[in-house]
């Protein structure tokens, strides 16, 4: 029986990920007190109703603190007894958590305590960070939508994922924010910018002209191959110790050209070597 916990911040699309795994076939419950985690486990394996074989259990800041340090090793003995286990882990900026708070005009689970939304907010990410600590996934939700994030989530799935290694290739542009979901950031700002070349500014990275321009430039060639050689060393390393995701972000200025471009080049390398268990996204173009 496959695992998966959906955890991180309210607001963060908790209930969103857990909409799209139940869409895929798994047996889903939402805000399951940690204390309960091992009756539940124990209650449904080998009794799941027919043609289930994966459950999604969404846990969140109010099990509370001390039951939140105990979970990574309900976790370790989930696996230790079998089981493939995966947690996954959503986070968003604070600015955006106020804002769908603003819009949904929901309560925050911990001003219940009396704290404001902006206090109750940082104190849940301060008590939250020991489950972050041991995710196996982070998604940074603050620049997607209901039916983006539902997408990314059915892509990378456990169930999805053959080769045991899930790897997200991602552009962005520096001047948008860092994605919080990076496991490594290589930053392109030092290689020659097409945003200077007039004729070049409305395409992207995806568009000829800039792949001619930016392999023009031996730097951009010997860039290319010093990440793919850190790839290819490191990648192997994470599989060996059981890593069941893995994200690579690579930053331009804007997000739209030297990014982008590095993004899909280094996608294609790793398709010819791992096969469809890589992906590639690219935030900031819509």
């Amino acid at each position: 029986m496959n695992i998966t916990i959906v955890s991180g911040l309210s607001g963060s699309g908790k209930s969103i990920a857990l909409n799209a795994y139940e869409d895929e076939g798994y047996y889903c419950i939402d805000n399951l007190p940690i204390g309960l985690l091992e009756t539940a486990v124990e209650e449904l394996a080998g009794k799941l109703p027919a043609g289930y074989d994966h459950i999604a259990l969404g846990i969140d800041a109010r099990s509370g603190e001390k039951e939140l340090q105990n979970l990574e090793s309900i976790l370790r003995s989930f696996r230790d007894q079998g089981f493939e286990v995966s947690l996954i882990y959503l986070q968003s900026s604070e600015d955006v958590l106020i804002k769908r708070y603003s819009e949904t005009r929901r309560k925050h689970p911990l001003t219940h305590t009396g704290l404001p939304l902006v206090e109750a907010i940082r104190a849940e990410k301060e008590m939250m960070q020991v489950v972050a600590g041991f995710a196996d996934l982070a998604i940074d939700t603050s620049r997607l939508n209901v039916h983006e994030l539902s997408l990314l989530v059915k892509e990378r799935a456990p169930g999805n994922i053959e080769s045991g290694l899930s790897l997200l290739i991602q552009s962005f542009g520096f001047k948008h924010g860092i994605p919080l979901d990076s496991d490594f950031i290589f930053d392109l700002r030092c290689l020659p910018n097409p945003h200077w070349e007039r004729k070049l500014r409305p395409f992207t990275g995806l568009d000829e002209p800039i792949v001619t321009y930016l392999e023009e430039h031996e730097e951009v060639t010997e860039m290319y191959q010093f990440i793919r050689r850190f790839l290819d060393e490191w990648i192997p390393r994470f599989r060996a110790c059981n890593r069941s995701y893995v994200t690579f972000s690579v930053g331009c200025t804007g997000g739209r050209h030297r990014s982008v471009y590095m993004a899909e080049k280094l996608t294609r390398h790793l398709k010819s070597r791992l096969g469809e268990s890589v992906q590639v996204k690219h935030r900031e173009l819509r």
